[in-house]
């Protein structure tokens, strides 16, 4: 199953909170969205048909294997596109929204040259 954009960011919020938190329900992923009740219950929904998502008898949430992949490409591209943006002059918010729009659409290729820039940064 083929993700789209929002499924990515939902597997990226679930895989944000259990960071910061014991566990995770759907309203802890309303909350951070600002989403409603009914929308989040349908992704979660999709998101488990999918394989993306596994919810306990609790209602807690956890990312599968596939579901974790996804979510952490998807946090690392976001991650190392705000780093750069900072690094080129760009306000935290911005660099932050930017890279919001940006880590759902950029290749493999592009995130690679990327992150060997940064690195290329660091060392200079």
């Amino acid at each position: 199953m083929h993700l789209q954009e929002s499924g990515e960011m939902y597997l990226e919020t679930i895989y944000r909170l259990t960071k910061t938190r014991p566990s995770v329900r759907a309203i802890d992923v309303c909350e951070h969205m600002g989403f409603s009740k009914p929308s989040v219950s349908r992704a979660v929904g999709l998101l488990k048909a999918g394989g993306f998502v596994e919810v306990d008898e609790n209602g807690h949430l956890s990312l599968t294997p596939q579901g974790t992949h996804i979510a952490e490409r998807t946090f690392e591209c976001h991650t190392l596109l705000k780093t750069l943006f900072i690094r080129l002059g760009v306000d935290e918010e911005t660099a932050d929204a930017d890279a919001c729009k940006i880590e759902h659409h950029i290749s493999d290729q592009t995130l690679s040259a990327l992150r060997r820039h940064l690195d290329q940064m660091k060392e200079t």
